[in-house]
């Protein structure tokens, strides 16, 4: 019998609360109900809000329901699964813990019902780019991967058809690391910068988070740290495994950027990966996530694999996504963009003035740095959605704006956009959707909007 069957017939009769019937649950939900456990679902949306047709089942199971702002209140089950938006620490949890339940959650139960290794991979920044450039280079190297997490597909119900010679490559967050007990085979924290503030308890908790994809690894395990970022580094000096680190300003590590070459230093021997500036995905932190790549799979990619991938991954959908090139004009999706500050950091990463697309819901943030940002980096605003008009008149307010050097134009929807920044680019030009405002006013989700601009260019190839 496998761990996976073992530890799922040990649930039959067992009274398991789920806290969240969102994405990373329902997979494990429709799970426990085939094991036959006694299931109670509490969620704190109102019953009729959530997924009719798991409802609909879990009905048919028997399963009882708490749902509303009381979802937490008398957690009395012997086992309980929260979700990563509820944090480990959560003083109804923390009461349940004192009653003898067993707190645990779908990604502890994949960690330990999975039989191949699992690279994981966190981080404030870059790390649903390296998770999937450590599976593309793991794929073009033929291994079988399997790619989930917190980067939007849970891999629970994926492990009966998982074999030992796989990989999973997983990205976690903070939420999800702070309640583990078992580390990822080999490690990579991309950077640690305040983030998510508002959830953990102070900067200290958030970094001990982050530490955990590391700190239960054996001699054996392999962590791969930033070099560059103070806090991360300072981390090599607590892992209980192997360090690998990369530098893309330093020299002493194992993969560094030498005179302009990514390059792969172990025993004495120096590899040359790529050049910098051969990698299809634009801006300096991407040759960093690259580089990060490389070291975590360096045991079991050859260099000419990752050359292949360097050179033809456009990048993790919806962020500063390669989508397509026509007559010498490059498209990039990076729709989530969904404030200025994203906006700034996505056009930081050319080295020319852009055609962008912008514009979105107003979700009551200042749109005014928007001005001054296009002005110095953009060759033209295509501006669709509710803020139009006032990323318009922050543009043209800005000091030294110059009408015939920088066009704005208001269109009405995202096909028009990208129609009006066809007919202004010219070969060699960049066009970027990075809207700096939430998707509500026309779509439901950046993902949405995305797929939109998308379908959009694809439609003038």
């Amino acid at each position: 019998m496998s761990r996976f069957d073992e530890v799922f017939s040990a649930y039959q009769g067992r009274r398991i609360a789920v806290l969240g019937m969102g994405i990373s649950n329902r997979p494990l939900i429709r799970l426990l109900m085939a094991a036959g456990a006694r299931l109670t679902v509490r969620d704190k949306q109102p019953r009729e809000k959530l997924d009719p047709t798991l409802c609909a089942e879990l009905v048919l199971h028997g399963a009882a329901f708490r749902c509303g702002e009381d979802y937490l209140e008398e957690i009395d089950e012997e086992i309980v699964f929260r979700s990563p938006g509820i944090m480990a620490s959560h003083p109804a949890l923390e009461a349940a813990r004192s009653r003898g339940a067993q707190i645990t959650s779908e990604m502890e139960l994949f960690f330990e019902t999975c039989p191949c290794p699992i690279i994981g991979i966190t981080g404030s920044d870059g790390k649903s780019t390296t998770t999937t450039l450590v599976a593309e280079m793991l794929r073009a190297a033929g291994h079988t991967v399997h790619l989930g997490g917190n980067i939007g597909r849970p891999l629970l119900s994926d492990v009966p058809n998982i074999a030992p010679a796989d990989f999973a490559v997983v990205e976690l967050s903070s939420f999800q690391l702070m309640s583990m007990t078992v580390s990822p085979a080999v490690s990579v924290i991309t950077n640690i910068t305040p983030n998510h503030l508002d959830n953990h308890t102070d900067m200290a908790e958030y970094v001990t988070a982050k530490q955990e994809i590391f700190r239960h690894q054996t001699a054996g395990g392999l962590v791969v740290l930033n070099a560059d970022n103070a806090i991360t580094a300072g981390c090599a000096a607590i892992a209980p495994g192997r360090v690998r680190l990369f530098s893309r300003t330093g020299t002493d590590a194992a993969v560094v950027l030498r005179e302009g070459v990514i390059t792969l230093c172990e025993d004495d021997t120096e590899t040359p990966l790529i050049p910098a500036d051969e990698i299809l995905l634009p801006g300096t932190h991407n040759i960093e996530n690259y580089m990060a790549a490389a070291a975590a799979v360096a045991e079991f990619v050859p260099p000419e694999a990752m050359r292949q991938v360097a050179k033809n991954f456009g990048g993790v959908p919806h962020r500063l996504e390669l989508v397509a090139e026509l007559q010498g004009v490059r498209y990039y999706n990076s729709s989530i963009d969904s404030s200025p500050t994203r906006t700034a950091a996505a056009l930081s990463c050319f080295d020319k003035p852009v055609i962008v697309l912008a514009g979105g819901a107003d979700k009551g943030i200042p749109l005014e740095p928007l001005g001054p940002l296009f002005r110095e980096k953009a060759k033209a605003c295509i501006l669709v959605g509710h803020t139009a008009e006032r990323i318009r008149a922050a543009v043209i307010d800005s000091p030294e704006y110059d009408e015939e050097k920088l066009p704005v134009r208001i269109e009405n929807n995202m096909e028009d956009a990208v129609a009006a920044a066809r007919s202004l680019a010219l070969p060699g030009d960049i066009v970027i959707l990075s809207p700096g405002c939430t998707s509500f006013d026309l779509y439901s989700n950046f993902e949405e909007r995305g797929e939109r601009f998308r379908s959009a260019v694809r439609a003038m190839l």
